[in-house]
Formats: structure tokens, C-alpha cells, sequence
């Protein structure tokens, strides 16, 4: 079919682009795909058919402002970056205390997001099989959780980064290859004139929870804070900001085009429901988007196991062993596989990082307070309100 040879074609034209040398080998570039990478993970995945789901034709509006509010705490955290560039003797103890519990909130956003990447997995993983369905789901989950601790806790954390080694290029390719398959199948509808125009199905308040509840959908930036023994502050600011301009980018004319070609019950939601849509669309796209997933959450859920590991060895100072660590982890991350669905797991995430976001804009409201510089203190700070709001009131898709 036509639409298949262009979506391959899109996505080999992406892959060539991703693996030029010129652009493969620039450093800002390589500091850019590490959050790139992270933000459209597995965002994509679950994205599309909530919004559309939930929300309509408002469905580009509300991707547009969980993207503005990514923004807005990405700013935060890159003032934090100067300030720490600057020099720890400009900071205050109060800074330094936030920083500690930043770390700590990072950590455990890290646990619920490696169960939230792995339960993905699993859903995609056996999708397209006879097996599909909630229970093979969280068996492969399961074992996916116990192939990561056996390789942590025999080999550590280098075995694990070597089991991350997964193409990002990959990745970005299918999603482009998607893009282009979308943007030629809403074609055909406008010119049949077959677009979907659906009412919201939330509104008000709850709408709103909902909301708060997909922050973690577009989290993923904050990974440049922590590049700083490969590259210096200049270049980790610059690259969460590409990182999360080149993301909504992505994500507008994703959820652009996804908003208004299908109409209710044509997919019933579900963790793996782009992929009823994605075969609507075309048939060679499923097997791509089930390649993507495996990719995609198999190395964000590896490089959090690292990263939440290290996090907690570092905070208890050793008490807690790195093996442990990982055990630790994976112990909580099976509880939550069996004891929740995937939609209230991205909820649980969306809390954890939105309080991490607001402990970071705390940070940079103290740091800007010490700067004398009150109108952006006062906006850092109403930034920590949302971000403990989200916290709070953040709730899973129904």
C-alpha cells in the first residue's frame, strides 16, 4: 500500500538523518538526545488515546499546556544549574536542604516510573500475541523486573548500562515514521471530509486532575541536570531547552492530528490503544509502534534502575548497598504491577515527579530571593504551589 511505503520511507529518511555523522557527532546534539530520549520515552504511547479520549477536540490545548507547564519547571531547573555553576558558597543552607529532598523525591519517582515503563512492556510486549491481556502482561513484567536485578545484583550497574545500550535513533525513526503515517491518513479524511470533531468526555475539575495526572507523560528533561561530568552548564541549559522544544514540537502535531480522526469506541482504552488506532491508520504500523515500546521502556526503565540505585546509595551514604538498592526497587515496583493498573501507575509517577518539580522550583525561588530578583522568586514559587497541587490532586485515567 501506498501509506506503508511512505510511513517506512519517513522512517528510514529519520533513521539517516539521526546516524549523520555531522549531526550523530555534535556534542550539543549528544547532550540533547539523553532528555529527548527520555521525554518521548513512552509519553506517546499513552498520550494520544487519553487525550483524545478524555478531552476531544480540546485535546491540542490541554497537550499544550502539560508541554508550557514542562516548560516552565524545565526553567526552574536550569536556574538551578546556574546557581550551582556559580558556586555552592552562594547558596543557602535552605537551598542545600531542598536539594537533599529533591534527591530523595527523585528517587522514589524513579521506583514508581520503573514499574510504570516496565508494565508498558509488558502490555505491548504481548499485544499482538494469543496471550494478550492483563495477566501475561505483569507475568512478562515480573520477569522482566527479575532479568534487571539478576544482571544488577550479579554484574552492578555497568552490566545494566550496557543492557540500555538501545538505539535512541531507532526510537525518534519510528516515531517519525508514525508522524508521517497520521499526517497521510488525516489528509485523506480532510479531503473526504471525514474528520472527527468529539466533545469532551471530562470536564471541570476532574478534567483538570487528569490533567495533573499525565505530567510525568512529559517528564524526562530534568536527566540534563544530572550530565554534569560529561558536560559542562551552557551545554546541559541549552540541551533541556532543545530537549523540550524539539518534544512539544513532537507532541503538538501528534496530538493535532490524532484529536480529530477517530470517533468514539473506534479504539477502547487501554494502555496499548495507539496501537487499535495505529492499525486503522496502517497496516505496518503496529509492529513498528510494539518495537518502539519494547525499546523504549525496556532502556528508561534500566537507566532509572541505575539512577534510582545510585540516588539512594548516595543519600544513605553507603548504608544502603547499590544491590540492595536494586532489590529494593524491584520488590516495590512487582507490588505495584499487581496491585494497580498501568493508568494508576502513571498516576503514582505524575505525583512523585510533580513533587520533585516543585521542590526544584522551591530551590530556584530561594536562589532567585537571594538574587534580589523578587518578580521571578514569586514565580518560582507560585510553580512549587502547582507542582505540590499536582502532587495532590493528580488522578489515573478512568
Amino acid at each position: 500500500m501506498l501509506i506503508d511505503a511512505i510511513i517506512l520511507a519517513c522512517g528510514l529518511a529519520a533513521a539517516g538523518l539521526l546516524l549523520w555523522p555531522r549531526l550523530a557527532g555534535a556534542r550539543l546534539w549528544r547532550a540533547t538526545v539523553t532528555p529527548l530520549a527520555s521525554i518521548i520515552g513512552s509519553g506517546f504511547l499513552v498520550l494520544g488515546p487519553v487525550l483524545e479520549h478524555s478531552y476531544g477536540l480540546y485535546a491540542p490545548l490541554v497537550m499544550a499546556l502539560l508541554c508550557l507547564a514542562a516548560y516552565a519547571f524545565g526553567d526552574s531547573i536550569r536556574f538551578n544549574i546556574t546557581r550551582r555553576m556559580d558556586g555552592a558558597g552562594q547558596r543557602s543552607p535552605a537551598e542545600d536542604r531542598l536539594e537533599t529532598l529533591a534527591s530523595w523525591s527523585l528517587a522514589f519517582a524513579y521506583v514508581i516510573s520503573v514499574a510504570y515503563y516496565l508494565n508498558l512492556f509488558g502490555a505491548f510486549a504481548v499485544n499482538l500475541t494469543p496471550y494478550a491481556g492483563d495477566f501475561a502482561g505483569r507475568v512478562v513484567t515480573t520477569a522482566v523486573f527479575g532479568v534487571i536485578l539478576a544482571t544488577g545484583w550479579t554484574k552492578g550497574f555497568h552490566a545494566l548500562e550496557r543492557m540500555e545500550q538501545v538505539s535512541v535513533g531507532i526510537k525518534l525513526a519510528i516515531i517519525a515514521a508514525m508522524l508521517a503515517g497520521l499526517a497521510f491518513y488525516f489528509a485523506q479524511k480532510l479531503g473526504d471530509g471525514g474528520l472527527v470533531i468529539d466533545p469532551p468526555t471530562l470536564t471541570g475539575w476532574p478534567a483538570v486532575q487528569l490533567a495533573f495526572g499525565l505530567i510525568v507523560t512529559v517528564q524526562g528533561f530534568e536527566t540534563a541536570r544530572y550530565l554534569g561530568a560529561e558536560y559542562d552548564a551552557p551545554t546541559r541549559r541549552a540541551a533541556m531547552r532543545i530537549a523540550q522544544l524539539l518534544s512539544t514540537a513532537i507532541y503538538l502535531v501528534y496530538i493535532g492530528l490524532i484529536a480529530y480522526l477517530f470517533a468514539p469506541g473506534e479504539a477502547q482504552l487501554s494502555e496499548t490503544a495507539i496501537i487499535d488506532m495505529m492499525r486503522i491508520v496502517a497496516p505496518v504500523l503496529p509492529g513498528l509502534l510494539v518495537a518502539a515500546a519494547l525499546a523504549a521502556q525496556f532502556s528508561a526503565a534500566v537507566a532509572d534502575t541505575g539512577g534510582a540505585g545510585g540516588l539512594i546509595t548516595e543519600l544513605t551514604r553507603g548504608r544502603i548497598p547499590i544491590r540492595s538498592a536494586y532489590a529494593v526497587l524491584v520488590g516495590a515496583g512487582v507490588a505495584l504491577t499487581w496491585a494497580s493498573d498501568i493508568f494508576s501507575i502513571i498516576a503514582y509517577a505524575s505525583r512523585a515527579f510533580a513533587l520533585y518539580y516543585a521542590v526544584q522550583a522551591a530551590i530556584a525561588a530561594f536562589g532567585a530571593q537571594a538574587q534580589r530578583s523578587r518578580a521571578r522568586a514569586a514565580a518560582y514559587a507560585g510553580l512549587a504551589v502547582l507542582g505540590l497541587v499536582m502532587a495532590i490532586f493528580g488522578t489515573p485515567a478512568e
